[in-house]
């Protein structure tokens, strides 16, 4: 796992500035950094040796020629059968590393080596021949890729921070993310928070010549469920089969794997199987929101040793401001903070961890999943009746039993469901926005996937898994992924992310993910061979945090009426709209945690980049942690020696 970083052309002084973009993400890759610099074009590679710890595996990495340069961050599972057919084709290797497969397959297979890719990746490959570059990310977005584009010229990097290191790129706040961030808790626009800075998204390509940006895509996440009987039996066979399979290869490295485990039954089931030595679990000193028993008593069954931590309130929340830094754009899902400890616990010993992300994408495993089926007999009368009742329930204080129901009732799928967080509708967000922008209803931006998934005869909850596999899956998900594991240079991997469990799960009809009485129906059942009833059947938690507890308390919730009330949130927001929305939950009137929690995080991301107090971690911070990182190394190998 590394940072990749880099630009093209010279009309700025391309050492000092590559270097200065390649320290702003020394977390990334500690080991060691490299760089390529010619008069078209200049490459920056951080690395986190996992594959090929040799002087052979750094980066940039060249073709024999060296006509060819690459910068890659991820891992290609597959590059061993993808190397021997390479071999066999007259190719010649220097490496043990992944990384010279993507040159030589490009070499060899052009842009039709994405599709033989099973992996995560986002990689830069510059040919000095056509002086012509190309970028590439994974089917999934497990590895993120961004790019601007100024004075004619590309500049790309694996986080935001580094491309805020080009001279030449001043810092504006994207107002329209911010407005779209309310509603989805995420960023969820191409272009990011910061003006002008886009994400290549998920599943494209983009080829780069003569000044000009050709963005392609190249995967589409469509489910494609089949219409013929299911052999039930068999398709539990094939899931475990294809499961461990993934997880064998995701098992790949030269460093030791451990793995994260909540009391969920995707890591339970890769707990089962990962053959590892730990497993890492944080909780909070709450009942309902500690899973550290559940995973000491899996763990101990398995033979293996679990490492917990109980996070206390006040560390919490001391390093929200740290977290938000390193997730370069603001995220609002809790969890993300207990990723980023849990993370930083398995960096003390560890260097590749797994993970369950995905799984609920892929095999219908959120509750809300069920909800097209407990509207289906409502949804028999007629819209215009299903309106009125609506329109009533919305009049009527408080919660009564049956208010939401009706009031989701009344809307299709397309106009209730934006992907697994909806915070702010448009009448709250109109009214806690100081400047809001016409046309800017999140259906907009939902519309197309549903008009495509409708297009392929999707149904409602197929829909939806849809939107989520294109928005939440990818703008949360594998977001904090992704950047609170690489804060602790540790490697985060996803074995239900992987192209042959995709290529299973597609076609897997409704049935046999999502009934009346459970989520995630066939998968319980093949992750049910190696775990008990409970275990298999428990419902998903996935670190939680008991952040509406907290807000409730006089400590925290001063704490943030202090930002509600400051001059930064009066640049964005109706400073009394904030306030009111906090005393509301304070009192128990309304629960809104979630609400409070979006717009907090995106202030204290605005402190991080935007004023001259923020940013909590510097490049001599960046600096230290590489020295201490070599230190370590150098007295581990001579321990070892």
């Amino acid at each position: 796992m590394c940072g990749i970083c880099g630009f093209t052309g010279k009309n700025v002084d391309q050492k000092p500035v590559l270097t200065a973009m390649m320290n702003r993400m020394i977390h990334r890759g500690p080991d060691g950094g490299g760089q390529y610099i010619t008069d078209d074009v200049a490459l920056g590679h951080r690395r986190l040796s996992i594959i090929d710890l040799t002087e052979t595996g750094h980066q940039p990495m060249f073709n024999e020629d060296g006509s060819l340069a690459c910068v890659f961050n991820g891992e290609i599972y597959n590059y061993k059968a993808l190397k021997e057919q390479l071999l066999a084709a007259g190719h010649r290797f220097t490496s043990t590393s992944d990384t010279e497969v993507l040159i030589h397959g490009y070499e060899e297979w052009g842009i039709k080596m994405l599709d033989m890719l099973r992996g995560m990746f986002a990689f830069v490959l510059w040919d000095a021949h056509k002086k012509e570059l190309f970028a590439a990310r994974d089917m999934f977005g497990i590895k993120p890729l961004y790019y601007t584009i100024l004075n004619g010229q590309l500049v790309f990097a694996s986080e935001i921070k580094s491309i805020l290191e080009y001279p030449e790129y001043h810092r504006e706040v994207n107002l329209q993310a911010l407005e779209q961030y309310l509603s989805f808790e995420y960023s969820v626009l191409p272009e990011t928070f910061f003006k002008g800075i886009y994400k290549l998204m998920p599943g494209h390509y983009m080829i780069w010549k003569d000044g000009k940006a050709d963005i392609t895509r190249y995967f589409d996440p469509m489910l494609t469920p089949t219409k013929e009987p299911v052999d039930h039996a068999k398709l539990i066979d094939d899931i475990d089969e294809t499961m461990q399979e993934s997880i064998k290869y995701h098992m790949v490295s030269d460093v030791e794997v451990a793995s994260l485990l909540s009391s969920g039954v995707d890591s339970s089931y890769v707990a089962c199987h990962f053959h590892g030595a730990r497993t890492y679990t944080v909780g909070f000193d709450y009942e309902t929101y500690n899973e550290i028993p559940y995973a000491q008593s899996l763990s101990k069954t398995l033979g293996i040793e679990n490492h917990s931590k109980v996070i206390s309130t006040d560390e919490y929340w001391a390093e929200l401001p740290k977290i938000q830094y390193f997730m370069d754009e603001p995220l609002a899902d809790a969890s993300a903070s207990a990723l980023y400890f849990v993370d930083r616990e398995a960096a003390k010993d560890v260097k590749v961890i797994l993970s369950g992300e995905g799984s609920d994408e892929l095999f219908g495993g959120y509750v809300i999943y069920h909800e097209p089926m407990s509207l289906e007999k409502y949804e028999k009368l007629p819209r215009g009746l299903r309106r009125a009742i609506a329109s009533v329930a919305e009049k009527i204080p408080g919660h009564p039993k049956g208010k939401g129901f009706v009031i989701r009732g009344s809307k299709s799928v397309e106009e209730r469901f934006i992907g697994n967080a909806n915070v702010y509708d448009m009448k709250l967000r109109n009214a806690v926005l100081k400047h809001p922008t016409p046309l800017s209803d999140p259906m907009y931006l939902t519309k197309p996937y549903y008009d495509r998934a409708s297009a392929h005869g999707l149904n409602d909850t197929e829909k939806m898994q849809y939107i989520d596999l294109n928005f939440w899956l990818i703008g949360d998900i594998l977001l904090k992924a992704d950047k609170m594991s690489m804060a602790h240079s540790i490697e985060s991997r996803v074995p239900f992310l992987d192209r042959e469990v995709f290529n299973l799960a597609k076609n897997i009809p409704l049935y046999e993910k999502v009934t009346d009485e459970n989520t995630k129906v066939c998968f319980r059942e093949a992750a049910h061979r190696y775990l008990n009833d409970a275990q298999a059947s428990k419902k998903k938690l996935g670190f939680p945090v008991p952040i509406r507890v907290w807000l409730r308390q006089d400590k925290y919730y001063n704490i943030v009426k202090k930002e509600f009330t400051s001059d930064i949130a009066a640049k964005f927001f109706n400073t009394d709209v904030l306030v009111q929305i906090l005393d509301d939950h304070r009192s128990g009137k309304e629960d809104y945690a979630r609400h409070i929690w979006v717009v907090y995080m995106f202030l204290l991301w605005y402190k991080e980049y935007f004023t001259e107090g923020g940013c909590s971690v510097s490049i001599e911070d960046e600096l230290e942690f590489e020295r201490i990182r070599k230190n370590n190394r150098n007295a581990t190998m001579n321990n070892q020696a």
